[in-house]
């Protein structure tokens, strides 16, 4: 049993309850007992974690796909899936987190300070997320955060919110493990969102389980000028289901994932597909980028990969895949808010402290200005961004919203990360200081689809 099942926290004290069990009370006493366990020690989240694992930071590696676990099929075809139901209506403009909420904020951003923030430059250099980091996000159930609670999970209504909020929390100790940590619970709540009975009863019992796979969702493309709505990748009809042809980039942890959620054209339109990494056809390289490095950024190439008819994740007119395609844009929206905090947070005690011609940068005006620009960026950000999640987990139509913050996200995250480093002068340019890493990560949110999802 995982840790988050074995819990019913029932009141503000965290006393045991057997009460309507709470998705985000779920998570929050998860990470208490997190906190009040050794584990932080045995994993060394107060010390830069060893790294241990493969580097693709020059060369880059080629392979097959990892082992699939060889899911079992379950379920009954051809019958729809479990689903939550959307978040109940506050009735006022209100965009402040709840009591719960705000505790859920509290303890992932401790967990993304004593876990994350120590390991990043090393996952950075390595481009992996080192294995007791990412076990230590396991054991708090993040992958858990989407899937309905009939499935094994903890959603009880629709997660949007709650993982909007647990991704700015993740990201303001480094966007590049938060993304490693993410991208497992994405796929689980896409089958959440949209999987059949068949499906969920075959995949999701993994994820709400104590050995949860890696898997991610692909939908990037090494192309000019490319359009998520439109991949090149193409999934034709067979006999038997499909074959699917094309090249998908910037796919996180793709060597060690077992199932892929890959975005193809079928018949001129955008569908998803489930991919297990045992399918024949399947290859993986390293496809290291300018940041979110620790994800292990892949490449996944598919060629003549054939899967069963029963593959299809939602619909084939695309309006799966376009909520999927927006409901990834929140999350790197979140990411953004996540990081860009992280920025503001480093750099104002930095031009309090540092001293030129005899007092503080602060004391300039160009330097005050920059900050309060920062500060007044970054908060529009935050509400846009949690407007559109609110309205995404309330069921509302959320795209002009979620449009919107991607604008803003995209183009004001990348203006936070380069004022961040031009504050910081020379210091911004090198690795002693983290800036020059939430730049480089900041640039992600503008060209990165798929990946995660809220």
């Amino acid at each position: 049993m995982s840790l988050l099942t074995s819990l019913r926290p029932g009141g503000r004290h965290g006393v045991p309850s057997t009460e309507s069990r709470d998705p985000i009370g779920y998570l929050v006493a998860g990470l208490n007992r997190l906190a009040q366990s050794d584990l932080l020690d045995r994993v060394g989240l107060r010390r830069p974690a060893e790294q241990a694992v493969f580097s693709v930071t020059r060369s880059g590696f080629t392979t097959i796909t990892a082992a699939s676990r060889g899911f079992s099929s379950a379920g009954k075809k051809g019958q729809p899936g479990v689903r939550v139901a959307p978040a109940p209506a506050k009735g006022v403009f209100d965009l402040t987190p709840t009591e719960d909420e705000q505790m859920l904020v509290d303890v992932v951003r401790e967990l993304a300070q004593e876990a994350f923030r120590p390991a990043a430059a090393d996952a950075d250099e390595a481009c992996a997320a080192p294995d007791d980091v990412l076990a230590a996000s396991l054991e708090v159930g993040l992958p858990m955060l989407g899937v309905p609670e009939a499935l094994g999970g903890i959603s009880e209504e629709r997660s949007a919110m709650a993982g909007t909020l647990v991704a700015e929390a993740l990201a303001h100790g480094d966007m590049g493990l938060a993304v490693a940590a993410l991208a497992p619970g994405s796929v689980a709540t896409a089958l959440g969102l949209w999987g059949t009975d068949a499906q969920q009863q075959t995949y999701l019992p993994a994820f709400a389980g104590s050995d949860v796979p890696a898997a991610a969702l692909a939908l990037n493309e090494p192309t000019v000028l490319f359009d998520v709505l439109e991949p090149a990748t193409t999934a034709t009809r067979t006999a038997d289901g499909y074959v699917l042809n094309g090249v998908k980039s910037l796919v996180p942890r793709g060597a060690q994932a077992e199932l892929f959620v890959v975005g193809a054209s079928l018949d001129g339109r955008p569908v998803l597909f489930l991919v297990e990494s045992s399918t024949p056809g399947l290859a993986v390289e390293g496809d290291p980028a300018m940041g979110v490095r620790a994800a292990s950024l892949t490449r996944l190439t598919l060629t003549d990969a054939a899967v069963p008819a029963d593959a299809v994740l939602g619909d084939t007119e695309g309006e799966a895949y376009l909520e999927c395609v927006r409901l990834s844009r929140l999350a790197w929206c979140a990411l953004a808010v996540g990081t860009g905090q992280a920025v503001l947070d480093y750099v104002t005690p930095y031009v309090k402290e540092r001293h030129a011609f005899g007092e503080p940068i602060a004391h300039r005006q160009s330097v005050a200005f920059m900050v309060a620009n920062l500060a007044i960026e970054l908060q529009a950000m935050r509400l846009v961004t949690y407007k559109a999640a609110s309205r995404a987990a309330a069921g509302k139509d959320f795209a002009r919203e979620v449009a919107l913050a991607r604008k803003l996200c995209a183009d004001k995250g990348m203006q936070i990360g380069l004022d961040g480093v031009q504050l910081l002068g020379g210091h911004g340019f090198v690795k002693e200081h983290p800036v020059e890493r939430w730049y480089r990560d900041l640039r992600a949110v503008g060209v990165m689809e798929g990946s995660v999802l809220v």
